[in-house]
């Protein structure tokens, strides 16, 4: 398209090539032969209904003339909300997100139209038009920069969330941006952006960030229940699981830092402060739910530390706990692989056992965020690695390394990463061409990677 055709001109150009009466194209299009004469002479602006009808009667593709419609509404000419509305919306449905960026980009010169932008950008979030709506809350975002409003500290949360991804240097950066906006949040939103936060930090492995936010979010939680007497019917309430969800939670967040920092007996101890939490807890339909979940919890962290510790009279009956809660599964076999690699155990009945779901990537890791179960199995590789490795099982061993590396790489977990580099290197003698040619082209993916600068390093100081 050259810059200087209008719309208009492009309708005209056409029922003139293809030898219509102007009837015969509105009868084809749908529009009013009056409102598309009006419209041709200028003298009508185009609705983004009749644009799209216009589109269809000339059999283009939907949104074909969406980056132009928006150059000629709301860059060269004053935009107007009535037609701002419809014409982002449009946009997102259709995916035409260069379209939205480049027309926020020239409205937000007018920031009358920010509250507007911002409840646009709710209801896109809601619609799960994610990228559309990240596009509106960094744009609200901006502008309000120098605000201490609630509503900027929303804009942040929701761009925190849109914004994870398996790329963990991503996710480090997003959780750093995000976090000093969490005490301007509503009290009770607060819970669970403490929660989406941790969480993302127990990805990462900031186990003592964890911790804090853990205790942060046990601490929160207690004010609220101090003068809610009773849990908001779910229909009513902000915070999307019930308050003794997250203190229970919060303890068992807890249990996870403790173990991951070798501190097993503290683990035991929270484990045990998040299962009185729940039986306290008047049961109804909902909170049936999370109590069982809480009390399976309970039951798999109490094998899990104890086996850690040393205990291997628990095995047999973790295993068949894990048996029978297929979602616990992948936590439970980096637990049972780190356990075994520390004490020198034979796990190869258990492998021989889950041999199917360790095969399945899909079927491992059912349940848990994105983020979560792609660090887990990532260490569970590894941890299955060391193990062959140790037993002479060169091939196997190195096998799994190479298969570490490329997940650790599709999450740029540069620890990971670096870990896999120093086992191979150790073992180089041992591979077999193939897994030296694996071996080359990976790094050559990382080496890549580095050069377009797609691994920037955060430092959270």
């Amino acid at each position: 398209m050259e810059p200087t055709t209008t719309i208009r001109s492009f309708i005209e150009d056409h029922i003139r090539k293809q030898g219509y009466t102007l009837q015969y194209f509105a009868d084809l299009s749908g529009v009013n032969a009056g409102t598309l004469s009006a419209i041709i002479k200028g003298t009508r602006p185009i609705a983004m209904a009749q644009l799209d009808l216009i589109t269809q009667g000339m059999n283009l593709e939907p949104g074909h003339f969406y980056e132009l419609y928006g150059a000629e509404c709301f860059v060269e000419s004053s935009p107007h909300w009535r037609r701002l509305e419809p014409f982002l919306q449009r946009c997102a449905e259709l995916d035409k997100l260069d379209c939205i960026h480049r027309v926020i980009q020239q409205v937000t010169d007018d920031r009358s139209y920010i509250s507007e932008l911002f409840e646009m950008a709710e209801g896109m979030f809601e619609r799960e038009q994610n990228q559309a709506a990240l596009m509106l809350y960094e744009c609200v975002a901006e502008c309000e920069k120098y605000q201490h409003s609630e509503r900027l500290a929303l804009c942040h949360y929701r761009i925190f969330t849109l914004s994870l991804s398996q790329d963990q240097n991503q996710n480090l950066r997003a959780a750093v941006l995000f976090e000093p906006y969490i005490n301007r949040l509503d009290e009770e939103r607060q819970l669970d952006a403490i929660k989406d936060l941790a969480n993302t930090y127990s990805a990462l492995r900031y186990w003592e960030k964890l911790f804090i936010h853990a205790e942060e979010l046990e601490r929160k939680t207690e004010f609220l229940q101090s003068y809610k007497k009773k849990n908001e019917d779910k229909f009513n309430r902000i915070t999307v699981y019930p308050l003794f969800v997250y203190k229970a939670y919060s303890n068992l967040l807890k249990a996870t830092a403790s173990e991951r920092m070798g501190k097993y007996e503290e683990a035991l101890r929270y484990t045990k402060s998040f299962a009185e939490t729940v039986k306290d807890v008047e049961p109804d339909d909902e909170a049936l739910e999370y109590i069982h979940k809480f009390k399976n919890w309970e039951e798999a962290n109490t094998y899990l530390y104890r086996l850690l510790m040393g205990d291997q009279s628990v095995l047999p009956t973790y295993v068949e706990f894990i048996e029978e809660n297929q979602a616990e599964l992948l936590p439970a076999l980096v637990s049972i692989m780190e356990a075994a690699n520390k004490y020198g155990m034979n796990i190869d009945h258990i492998l021989l056992k889950f041999d199917f779901q360790i095969n399945s990537v899909e079927m491992l890791t059912q349940g848990y965020s994105k983020q979560v179960k792609s660090d887990l199995y990532t260490t569970f590789l590894v941890e299955l690695a060391i193990y062959h490795l140790a037993r002479g099982r060169h091939e196997k061993g190195l096998r799994q390394i190479m298969n570490c590396l490329k997940s650790a790489i599709e999450i740029n977990n540069q620890s990971d990463i670096i870990h896999c580099v120093a086992l191979y290197e150790k073992y180089r003698n041992k591979a077999t061409d193939e897994i030296q040619n694996q071996y080359k082209s990976l790094l050559m993916e990382v080496q890549n990677s580095y050069e377009k600068k797609e691994y920037p390093l955060y430092n959270l100081a």
